[in-house]
C-alpha cells in the first residue's frame, strides 16, 4: 500500500487529509511539524508528503530541504497545502523540491488533481480501485 505523511500542526486538517487519502487507498502516518515528519523520514520515506508551510519547531519549507538531501529523499511526491498563496511562496516551494501546491482549504477533489497530476494516483472513477 503507497505511504502518504500529512505534516501540519492542526490535528483538524489532519484529521481531514486522513480521511481524504485513506478514500484513496494510502497508509497515512501524521507529523505535528517538520522535525517530526524529519524523524518519521530518516525511519522510511513515503510515497507522499502532504506538507504545511507553517509550524512550530520546523517549518515545511525547512523540512522539505532536509528531506530533498536525505538518502533517497528526492523520492517522495511533495504536495504543500498551505494558505500562503503569494506567487513568492509557491516558486520557493516549487524550487526547493514541492511537486505541486494546493490552498487551503481543501477537499478530495482538489488532492486527487493534484495527486494525478504528479503521478500518485491514476484517473479514476467515483468508485475506489
Amino acid at each position: 500500500m503507497r505511504t502518504c505523511l500529512v505534516v501540519d500542526d492542526s490535528s483538524v486538517v489532519r484529521k481531514i487529509a486522513r480521511r481524504i487519502l485513506e478514500e484513496m487507498a494510502f497508509e497515512v502516518v501524521e507529523a505535528e511539524d517538520g522535525e517530526q515528519a524529519l524523524e518519521i523520514c530518516q525511519r522510511g520515506l513515503p510515497d507522499a508528503v502532504l506538507l504545511d508551510w507553517n509550524m512550530p519547531v520546523m517549518d515545511g519549507y525547512d523540512f522539505l530541504g532536509r528531506l530533498r538531501r536525505l538518502p533517497g529523499g528526492e523520492g517522495p511526491k511533495v504536495v504543500f497545502c498551505t494558505t500562503e498563496n503569494d506567487i513568492d511562496h509557491i516558486s520557493r516551494a516549487l524550487n526547493a523540491g514541492a511537486n505541486e501546491y494546493i490552498m487551503k482549504p481543501f477537499d478530495k477533489d482538489i488532492v486527487s488533481a493534484k495527486f494525478q497530476e504528479v503521478g500518485l494516483i491514476q484517473a479514476m472513477s467515483s468508485e475506489s480501485a
